[in-house]
């Protein structure tokens, strides 16, 4: 039976959010079609009238991933007295750490984007740059200092603290990664000289 033009959209609308789970879940090589379909509650059969390729579909889901990322961001920091502060604390929590599947898709995917073609990498790199605004957008203002350089440290401490905190299986050594990583984030927020001296 032929679907609507506004069911094959929202069959292809679905497609996108499972695949951006479950590549978080499992990685770009560790789902198949089928899975990837089952997901969304249709067969393999229909992939390919709404996708040119798996790289196609990698390159879109990673894309709502990454800007599913980045609204969290600036929803939880909306909703707060102290913005940046309650980035660090939803990012850098043992409950973000838990989020296999709905979680930051730089620590869930980002090894395994190095590794994709380029139309799968750019949405990545596309995220990256728009967490660096929301970083230095939040971050004190403060005269002469290099605030993008700032967020780089930042994002970079943050992503390094929770993909290492979901390999270890010591829960405490796991929970110091993430405060760890927390402290030194809210110290090159507030003292961007001691940064600048030191790279």
């Amino acid at each position: 039976m032929r679907v609507s033009r506004a069911q094959a959209e929202a069959n292809r609308e679905a497609v996108i959010n499972a695949a951006s789970q479950l590549f978080r879940e499992h990685g770009f090589d560790g789902i198949g079609l089928k899975d990837l379909m089952k997901g969304a509650g249709l067969t393999q059969g229909g992939f390919y009238k709404q996708f040119g390729s798996k790289d196609d579909l990698a390159a879109q889901a990673s894309r709502r991933a990454m800007e599913h990322a980045t609204r969290r961001w600036s929803t939880v920091a909306a909703a707060s007295p102290d913005p940046l502060e309650a980035v660090i604390g939803l990012y850098l929590s043992p409950g973000h750490r838990e989020e296999k599947s709905d979680g930051c898709p730089l620590v869930a995917l980002g090894s395994d984007a190095a590794r994709q073609s380029e139309e799968v990498r750019v949405p990545f790199q596309d995220g990256i740059a728009a967490h660096l605004e929301i970083l230095e957008e939040l971050m004190p203002a403060a005269e002469g200092t290099g605030s993008h350089q700032r967020a780089m440290a930042m994002l970079s401490l943050m992503v390094g603290a929770v993909t290492i905190s979901r390999i270890l299986r010591d829960e405490e050594m796991s929970l110091h990664f993430l405060n760890a990583a927390a402290g030194e984030v809210r110290r090159i927020a507030a003292s961007p000289e001691q940064l600048e001296t030191s790279i």
